[in-house]
């Protein structure tokens, strides 16, 4: 073989070796902004028996924390961006160098509506848990934080849509025939000269959260205007999509990141904590669920409120309301979203109702008891066949009724009691009642 041959094949030799024996020098390459970090691999399991699985645990660890990993999945999303192609499944390339969280495109487009059937479950939902915010006194506010394609679609990629209206449009429509108090900040935003979704980001700037807020605070009666300006500075802000893509480059984004904001919250927190405790400049107690686009909002409605708790519970517990003597309930999510309204049911008393079950004709129906706790049962179950798109759903325990939250497929209910005995199930099929009886 030629001198040269075998140079070559050193040289590439030697680049394969860099990635793991980098590892003793620089060591494990970190995790990107989508990912957790994995585990070093271990020979044996948590009980001292020996770990079947090392090879394949080794072999996972290495190939997720080689050295120079971040750098070369940019530098291959950089080349692969070169052909108008995204690296990672879960970012959209978009127009003049907008980055789109993929998981919008199926509202963008359209192709993947919710049934009217999860329509009128997401707002029944919503219905019942102002019924019960009301009920402690509290006023109930419900938004959707848009998704940034929804507001600037201009930048997306050419992409063939239905036209049709879309699930927060429909929703919006249904919360106001049930009576949910609703902010839209669909029409505020779009009205807005000012862009107020980062490039880079899937969420809102600190601008756009300050008017999310005013509306938010509007709808409460507790005005605000932070829209008209507040005390900030240009903070860098490394956007989510662009780390997900480029895990190893510096964006060059900022934000108007809000300073000297009037509230108080315990050390050590942050904005992705599970539960924010705060006190603020204003008056009365707030109690709002929020998803990720609440860390940038949640100064702002900290600060006009007394005292605020802020939750990231995936399922909302609104008993919550009751411990804080809370003067205003809030939930906010964003509309790529929305089938969580109905997939995780909120924890609260379920609503008594006057039902007269005569008549019913006989259907079927599931129902299991998940557990029990400060006086009341979790029970949940499926409606076996045909159930009207607008049917509610209750619940007959201890000569009692009580209306259902509405989940896919069926309910779930927080019921009075340690549970067990026999439960009696009402919903409608073809306009007429039917009935079911379960013993547990």
């Amino acid at each position: 073989m030629k001198r040269s041959g075998k140079t070559f094949i050193a040289i590439f030799l030697i680049l394969c070796l860099i990635p793991s024996l980098g590892m003793a020098v620089l060591g494990p390459s970190g995790a990107r902004a989508n990912e957790t970090a994995p585990q070093k691999p271990s020979l044996t399991e948590r009980d001292g028996t020996l770990n079947t699985e090392l090879l394949a645990d080794t072999a996972d660890y290495l190939n997720e924390s080689f050295a120079l990993r971040q750098e070369l999945i940019t530098l291959w999303a950089r080349v692969e961006a070169l052909f108008g192609q995204s690296a990672e499944d879960g970012v959209i390339l978009g127009r003049d160098g907008w980055l789109f969280y993929a998981d919008e495109l199926a509202d963008y487009t359209g192709t993947e509506p919710m049934t009217e059937r999860e329509l009128f479950s997401a707002a029944r939902n919503l219905a019942l848990m102002s019924e019960y915010a009301g009920s402690l006194g509290a006023d109930f506010v419900f938004t959707i934080a848009p998704n940034k394609s929804s507001l600037y679609g201009e930048h997306m990629p050419d992409y063939s849509r239905t036209g049709a209206p879309t699930d927060a449009e429909r929703l919006a429509d249904e919360l106001a025939r049930q009576g949910v108090k609703y902010a839209d900040l669909f029409p505020l935003f779009a009205a807005s000269d000012e862009t107020l979704y980062f490039e880079h980001d899937s969420h809102w700037t600190s601008r756009g959260a300050a008017m999310a807020a005013d509306a938010i605070n509007a709808a409460l009666g507790a005005a605000s205007d932070y829209a008209s300006g507040y005390e900030h500075e240009l903070r860098a802000h490394s956007g989510d999509l662009y780390e997900m893509l480029y895990p190893a480059a510096a964006d060059t984004e900022t934000d108007a990141a809000p300073v000297n904001i009037p509230f108080t919250e315990p050390e050590g927190t942050r904005p992705d904590s599970i539960t924010i405790e705060t006190a603020g400049a204003g008056e009365g107690t707030l109690l709002m669920f929020r998803d990720s686009f609440g860390e940038l909002l949640y100064p702002f409605m900290a600060a006009s409120w007394g005292t605020a708790r802020f939750s990231r519970q995936a399922a909302y517990d609104l008993t919550a309301a009751e411990e804080l003597s809370a003067d205003a309930v809030v939930i906010e999510i964003v509309e790529r979203n929305l089938s969580w309204l109905y997939e995780q049911p909120a924890v609260f008393p379920a609503p008594e109702r006057d039902i007269d079950a005569a008549g019913a004709q006989s259907g079927e129906a599931s129902l299991s008891a998940d557990g029990a706790s400060e006086g009341y049962h979790s029970v949940s179950g499926t409606i076996s066949g045909e159930i009207d798109v607008d049917s509610r759903v209750f619940i007959g325990y201890n000569g009692r009724w009580y209306e259902a939250l509405l989940t896919p497929g069926g309910f779930a209910a927080e019921l009075p009691g340690e549970g067990g005995g026999e439960y009696e199930l009402l919903w409608y099929a073809g306009g007429a009642a039917r009935s079911a009886s379960v013993n547990l």
